[in-house]
């Protein structure tokens, strides 16, 4: 008789308990088909993953993670703006440590919709948390629908933080930022700020380097070697290993701005002719053939036709190319004054632009150097490539490099394991320890500022 009353008393408690879980399943399933709620979410679709994978239980309010997982959770949110993110994103003006901590406190029967509501706008906080991290916020390849539809590369921050709640380090698995050291450098620096100064007052070198580990969280690269160009610092650095090598380099003027883009050096060229971009040609070029055809001699030019032949200059065929400029193109053969001087680094991309030798080796004396039509002008360029062979296991085609450039002998070198090469924007970078700001030659950080709203 004992044994069946203690039975039975066990069988109530469990019916109780589904009864209760029942309770919190269908509270958080209805939550996630409110509309007013699903207006709020920056993620709805992977917040509505999220759960679907977690059986549609709490996650943060009753959950059976590790009891410090959803104070750690919390607290990241609330310092986002240690990481260069703002507060804005994060349902703040809802959640708190103090009402997660009252919420988790009262008893199962309180009100399961307020404790769906913050469970649910938490876990949108930390999904938006984490792909602000990885993405950036205005990322101009994937914007918030795209990353909420789909995997981009095979990153759902669902599925991050799915995993990081089964992590005995749960901080560790929501490391998602980029790797490239000059994101790790601000990272850095903030953490040291924001223990120097615990305040959240606007700083004007805090604002610059939030603008810019946003435009470093676009960059799609974990690799080394690797070479980033950073225009408004004319610089060009080479990473291998645990070795930088630093390199000045002239860049494209406000009027003809070199781009922004990633790609991989698979190849460079020794003693390579120049195919004069039509743009140039037409506007630049041509008037000063008009005026005196010898300016094609003197700078080593010849004119083709539409189908690649020579075309013999002559007063009657001037005056047809004049009439029909776009019939025509222009090559500078190799040379000591061949504008893309001894070798020229190239790499795929929409822009036609490439990484180039210059005859001009006067120009990097100067301390601004946005001159260019868009290339980009390396001072060493066999330096470069001779680093560039090495670490590709070719050291021994060093030598014959070195000299088809000097007798300019035309030669490819390819690359066995292609280059990556990242061409940035970064008006603020750490040097030694402190910020560095630099000239935002092309006007760019207005725009970044105006959408984090940092324009007082």
């Amino acid at each position: 008789m004992k044994t069946l009353l203690n039975f039975t008393i066990i069988l109530c408690s469990v019916i109780i308990a589904q009864a209760q879980d029942l309770k919190i399943t269908n509270q958080i399933a209805s939550s996630l088909k409110d509309t007013v709620i699903l207006s709020k979410l920056h993620y709805p679709k992977s917040v509505m993953r999220f759960y679907a994978k977690n059986n549609s239980e709490y996650a943060w309010i009753h959950g059976v993670q590790k009891l410090d997982q959803p104070e750690l959770a919390m607290l990241l949110l609330e310092y986002s703006y240690r990481f260069g993110l703002p507060l804005s994103d994060y349902h703040l003006e809802t959640l708190s440590l103090e009402k997660l901590r009252k919420l988790r406190n009262i008893s199962a029967e309180a009100d399961q919709k307020e404790k769906a509501l913050f469970d649910v706008l938490m876990t949108d906080a930390l999904i938006t948390f984490i792909n602000n991290l990885h993405f950036g916020k205005y990322n101009p390849l994937y914007n918030s629908l795209n990353i909420d539809t789909n995997a981009i590369h095979e990153f759902r921050a669902d599925d991050i933080l799915l995993d990081a709640r089964q992590q005995t380090d749960f901080l560790k698995a929501l490391e998602v930022q980029p790797k490239i050291k000059a994101y790790t450098d601000f990272q850095d620096y903030l953490n040291v700020f924001y223990t120097e100064n615990d305040c959240m007052d606007s700083h004007p070198e805090i604002e610059k380097i939030m603008i810019n580990m946003e435009r470093l969280r676009w960059i799609d690269n974990e690799s080394k070697p690797y070479i980033l160009i950073n225009i408004p610092s004319y610089t060009l650095e080479l990473y291998q290993k645990d070795a930088v090598f630093d390199f000045k380099v002239i860049v494209g003027k406000p009027t003809t701005r070199t781009p922004v883009l990633e790609s991989r050096i698979n190849y460079f060229t020794t003693a390579p002719d120049w195919k004069v971009p039509q743009s140039i040609f037409v506007k630049e070029m041509l008037p000063k053939i008009l005026k005196s055809s010898q300016y094609l001699e003197d700078h080593h030019y010849a004119v083709y036709d539409r189908h690649g032949n020579e075309v013999e200059i002559s007063s009657s065929k001037l005056k047809e190319i004049r009439q029909n400029p776009y019939h025509y193109s222009v090559r500078q053969s190799s040379g000591c004054d061949n504008a893309l001087g001894a070798v020229v680094f190239r790499f795929p991309n929409s822009y036609g632009v490439y990484l180039h030798d210059t005859s001009q080796k006067q120009l990097f004396n100067q301390s601004e150097r946005a001159l260019s039509h868009g290339c980009i002008r390396v001072e060493k360029p066999k330096e470069l490539a001779s680093l560039l062979l090495r670490y590709d296991g070719a050291e021994s085609d060093i030598p014959v490099f070195e000299n088809a450039m000097a007798e300019y002998k035309r030669k490819d070198f390819v690359l066995k394991q292609p280059v990556p090469v990242v061409i940035t924007y970064l008006t603020c970078l750490i040097k030694d320890g402190k910020p560095v700001l630099y000239k935002d030659i092309y006007h760019f950080d207005d725009s970044l500022e105006n959408k984090f709203n940092l324009n007082k």
